[in-house]
């Protein structure tokens, strides 16, 4: 029955309406997907839950202050001092920037301006450091909800203006921070595609060792990246799902990894197939029926667990959830109808120059893996517990993750034009007042409150006082320390403990830092929320795809097992080797969520296969079988998986370049290590064992001498 199903797709008249329906949805959906970065959110605001005091602070003051206003510094530097014509340039590129489109109505404040504010008494910034090397102007931007597409232009002009002849000029504050933002997510919806493609060619090539071969899965990959873009585009415009940069990068890499995944064991399979079939459409019938339900398995493990990110406090990773979900499963629907359709259509001589000839000998029977099983079977306990005690040890290094946060220059692995500007105002004791605290309170105890504040490390003093309505008032103090440093995170901190201990007050504190310091509190929730969550569905889905308990457990322990070890050998690279001065909040969420639920895959691809051999040779000399036929096109897999999450490096963030480290790093050690060594030893050590409670293996005898080293044979 499921044979024919299978077969259906791939019939001599289907084949052609299958590449049909794919070409139609493929130019439709491509007339979206090249607009997704248009509909991005990278605003902080859209981060955040409710529930947040920060997002609370921004609801109060949504009517007194616009969530869109962006504070923008130019910084001015010149070794030696300032001249009085650098300061006349200054005062001179005020006004120019002043009548920019997006430069809010308060216009441009500079350091002549200050001066005479303060002559009068007003609480101004001071704009002029002590030494007279650094100054800046201050300005608001405000392009409405468009803000993140618009600041890159608006960058350009304010540089064309702001120049200093001998000097340099940097562009601070939050505007220049939103500028390199968005040149550091510049070309991903294009560079990053065509860098991991690139890639995954390369390895085709030196895998199928076929100049025709690895075209189809790279169409198809193509092909999936579309839809699955387009039609993350439309739910993100007319479904209110949340996208950032992020995530559209995190999209792109899982289509074409695991779109690659998926073709190299169906195509392995279709190969196997072709040397016992003299037809091909007999040998993909079989071929799809054989590997379909471990591609099935894979694609829903990986879904689901992306899944359980909608169950996240914070937006953007609860938003990833359904965007990864959907570029899953777009993936395997392609990889399960056009590649198999362009397989048929093509026929045996895409596999040039070794073609698959029927009736010719299956060359996994005696290859690699075929000796590295026969070498564990001889002793399997003593492999998998040295192999445990290796990972045991490797999960050492977790002690050395640093997961309290990033300054922000720490969150690049390049130094940006906004890092340079905010280092020379450290520098030169000038503090950045684009970082401030706002403080929303009852207006009649607003006094206290600001005493409250008072004597707190880093916070300047409190400016006025300013009604918002219904009893309530808010104000803003200055912040001297970089906005998302555990410094302003402590301040923040601080500030919420004295003003909650004002009675009958209740203030709140929000503003940059606080947003930043809530986005780690989200983090540590839903880290402790939804790991567990992710580990519940995947043992669930095993245990529905083994129908078996033992063998569930034991895979997601082995998984666990690798993510930890894992992430310890990361912390040390990262440390050690890289110079990271951390991690992001969300790091480890994001690791496990994708180690497990990508890692688990190859465990799926082996065990299902078990499971078929299992049926006609025992689980023992089952397990031999699956290795054997799998490990190739397993560790093929793995290859792909890791060298295209390590292009996430190619972006100039740390926390992508930690998470493309960890997941490649995670997804070869499951490859070499725990699919083909300790699961394999723990399955030939346990026997029929690992089918309990069913009762698939009845000879559970261990296998002689003899026997492992007999010729492997495969079920037909």
């Amino acid at each position: 029955m499921h044979r024919q199903i299978a077969g259906s797709l791939t019939g001599r008249i289907t084949k052609w309406v299958v590449l049909a329906v794919a070409v139609v949805i493929t130019g439709f959906m491509g007339m979206f997907s090249t607009q997704l970065a248009d509909v991005q959110n990278n605003e902080a605001s859209s981060w955040l839950p409710e529930s947040a005091e920060s997002t609370q602070v921004l609801e109060e003051l949504s009517e007194s202050v616009d969530p869109n206003d962006i504070p923008t510094l130019v910084v001015y530097h010149r070794d030696g001092g300032l001249t009085e014509e650098d300061l006349a340039q200054m005062e001179a590129h005020g006004p120019e920037m002043a009548e920019l489109d997006g430069v809010t109505e308060e216009g441009v404040l500079t350091p002549a301006a200050a001066e005479a504010a303060a002559a009068q008494g007003a609480p101004v910034p001071t704009l002029v450091a002590d030494d007279g090397e650094v100054a800046y102007l201050y300005f608001v931007l405000n392009f409405g909800a468009d803000g993140w597409n618009a600041i890159p232009d608006a960058a350009d002009e304010i540089r064309d203006i702001a120049t200093l002849d001998g000097g340099e000029v940097h562009l601070a504050g939050f505007g220049g921070q939103a500028a390199d933002s968005a040149e550091a997510f510049e070309g991903i919806d294009t560079d990053l595609i065509f860098a991991t493609l690139a890639v995954v060619i390369v390895i085709l090539l030196f895998t199928y060792r076929s100049p025709v071969l690895w075209l189809l899965p790279i169409i198809c990959a193509v092909v999936a990246n579309t839809i699955a873009t387009g039609l993350v585009y439309l739910l993100a415009k007319h479904a209110g799902l949340t996208v950032n940069g992020q995530s559209q990068a995190i999209l792109s890499i899982l289509v074409i990894g695991a779109g690659t995944d998926y073709a190299l064991l169906l195509v392995a399979r279709y190969r196997e197939e072709l040397r016992r079939h003299a037809d091909r459409h007999d040998a993909m019938a079989f071929a799809l029926h054989r590997a379909s339900p471990a591609i099935l398995a894979s694609a829903a493990t990986v879904a689901v667990g992306m899944l359980c990110l909608s169950f996240a406090e914070l937006n953007s990773t609860a938003g990833l959830g359904p965007v990864a979900a959907i570029g899953v499963v777009v993936t395997m629907v392609v990889m399960l109808t056009l590649l198999p359709a362009l397989l048929v259509i093509c026929g045996r001589w895409v596999f040039w120059p070794k073609r698959p000839a029927f009736g010719s000998a299956e060359p996994t029977a005696d290859g690699l893996w075929a000796g590295v099983g026969r070498r564990i079977s001889h002793r399997p306990r003593r492999v998998w517990v040295t192999t445990t005690g290796l990972l045991l040890l490797a999960c050492l290094g977790l002690f050395r993750l640093d997961t309290a946060g990033l300054a922000t220059e720490d969150t690049y692995t390049k130094e940006f034009d906004s890092i340079k500007g905010q280092k020379l105002l450290e520098e030169h004791g000038l503090s950045d007042n684009s970082n401030t605290i706002q403080v929303v309170t009852a207006a009649d105890r607003a006094n206290d409150v600001v005493a409250s504040l008072e004597g707190i490390d880093g916070l300047g003093e409190a400016g006025d006082v300013q009604p918002l309505g219904d009893g309530r008032a808010w104000f803003e103090a200055t912040i001297d320390a970089d906005i998302s440093s555990t410094t302003a995170a402590d301040i923040v901190e601080s500030s919420r403990d004295a003003v909650h201990a004002v009675d009958g007050a209740d203030a709140l504190v929000g503003g940059g830092s606080a947003f930043y310091l809530d986005t780690k509190i989200a983090s540590v929730r839903d880290s402790w929320v939804i790991m567990p969550l992710v580990l519940l569905v995947v043992l669930l889905i095993l245990i529905g795809l083994l129908r078996a308990l033992v063998a569930p457990l034991i895979l997601i322990a082995t998984v666990v097992l690798s993510f930890g070890a894992a992430l310890g050998i990361s912390a040390l690279l990262f440390e050690y080797v890289f110079g990271f001065a951390g991690s992001d909040p969300g790091f480890p969420l994001f690791a496990f969520v994708f180690l497990v639920a990508l890692g688990i895959d190859y465990n799926i691809f082996l065990m299902t296969r078990v499971r078929e051999e299992t049926m006609q040779h025992g689980t023992r000399r089952g397990s031999l079988i699956a290795l054997a036929s799998t490990g190739g096109v397993i560790t093929s897999a793995g290859v792909v998986l890791a060298a295209t999450f390590l292009v996430l490096g190619s972006l100039p963030l740390v926390f992508l370049a930690e998470l493309g480290v960890a997941v490649a790093l995670g997804v070869m050690l499951d490859t070499l290590v725990v699919r083909s060594v300790l699961v394999t030893a723990l399955n030939l050590d346990l026997g029929g064992k690992i089918w309990w409670p069913s009762k698939l293996d009845r000879d559970d005898a261990p296998l002689t001498a003899e026997e492992a080293e007999a010729p492997l044979e495969t079920v037909h």
